[in-house]
């Protein structure tokens, strides 16, 4: 290859972004959003639950109960209402997430040594909210009940009956499982996608639609010339944008990269690459940008958004998806900022998604060169 030549078309694809105005909003207007909104709007934290209590009981113990579930950090005791009926009207109209209703008697029941039961209502319409709401509340319950038995025990005069299991929980890599902690590097991936494979779906098809491929076949200058200086410009970007995420993340969520910084340049070059090949094979194929940017976002940005283990667990998925994952280069690449950004992990472990972007980006590089060839340049 020519420097001289691939010089030659990347200034003019410099030139022309920084004539489209739109193409730079996209590159940089975007991302940017896209971190802030990701980041402060999509959490996966479950807390601060809002709860409406209904009790019949109106005892010292009933109070304590609702007071301790009020001071937790999971729960938001808003209302304390008075009739059953008021539970359907809150959860209709979406105003809590949870009821609690404490029947008449429920001290005396507990003070008889006799089943207490409360009634415990969710709303279900967000199973995941639902589900994790769920499990804290039944831990606070378990919780309150050895509290409840300890105090039992103690009045009989008993000694405390010690569980023969106790679990030793302790996380790692994530210790508050906070989800800004993962969710900030997979935005990483996505804006990697949108620069790389978005905009350089529109370079080649640009050509074709203005007549000025015709032009270029009969230039000089080979395929991978070719594709290599339309591809400068926006690689350039992609690794601008990744630097602006790194430092946004860092300065605005406090998420700090427990591996090498060096080591997620490198493995972001490697899907920058293969985004930008994805991209200039849709480019060459559709001829026409409207058709390219269509489809784009159905083949690149919505797989690496839906099918890439970020939003969704690939493990949930029916199988015949999971076969499909495997070929979305951001499973590979969100796996890697993981181990980076998490688990602290280094090229030793890290190896194969490494392995497998480089694979990709050969492959589609040379289908690349092959088309072009084919055409005649």
């Amino acid at each position: 290859m020519n420097p001289v030549k691939i010089q030659a078309i990347a200034r003019k694809e410099f030139l022309h972004l920084i004539r489209d105005f739109r193409s730079l909003y996209l590159a940089f207007a975007i991302p940017l959003l896209l971190i802030l909104l990701f980041g402060y709007a999509l959490s996966l934290d479950v807390d601060n639950i809002k709860t409406v209590v209904v009790d019949h009981d109106q005892t010292s113990l009933s109070r304590d109960f609702i007071r301790k579930l009020n001071a937790s950090s999971y729960f938001n005791v808003i209302h304390n209402l008075s009739d059953t009926r008021e539970v359907t009207k809150y959860l209709n109209h979406g105003w809590t997430t949870m009821a609690i209703i404490i029947p008449p008697d429920w001290t005396e029941n507990i003070k008889a040594d006799q089943e207490a039961p409360v009634q415990i209502l969710f709303d279900g319409s967000d199973p995941n909210f639902a589900g994790i709401s769920v499990g804290y509340m039944t831990r606070f319950v378990s919780e309150y009940n050895n509290r409840l038995l300890y105090d039992f025990f103690n009045r009989k005069g008993m000694e405390e009956m010690k569980p023969p299991v106790k679990g030793q929980i302790r996380v790692w890599f994530n210790e508050n499982l906070e989800s800004k902690k993962f969710i900030i590097p997979g935005i990483i991936a996505i804006i990697i996608m949108i620069v790389g494979a978005m905009l350089t779906s529109l370079v080649i098809a640009r050509e074709y639609e203005n007549g000025t491929m015709e032009t270029v076949f009969s230039l000089p200058v080979g395929a991978g010339e070719f594709l290599v200086g339309k591809a400068i410009p926006y690689f350039f970007i992609g690794m601008t944008d990744v630097l602006i995420s790194v430092l946004m993340g860092q300065a605005l969520f406090g998420v700090v990269m427990k591996s090498s910084f060096w080591l997620l340049v490198l493995a972001s070059s490697i899907y920058l690459a293969v985004a930008l090949s994805f991209g200039l094979l849709i480019s060459i194929l559709t001829k026409s940008q409207l058709v390219a940017n269509q489809l784009a976002i159905l083949i690149t940005y919505l797989p690496s958004l839906l099918l890439s283990d970020f939003v969704f667990p690939i493990v949930n998925m029916p199988k015949a998806l999971q076969l499909i994952t495997y070929t979305v280069p951001a499973r590979y690449f969100i796996d890697i900022l993981n181990g980076l950004y998490l688990r602290g992990l280094g090229l030793k472990i890290l190896w194969p998604g490494f392995l497998v972007l480089i694979a990709m980006f050969l492959i589609l590089s040379i289908i690349n060169f092959a088309i072009l060839k084919r055409e005649g340049m």
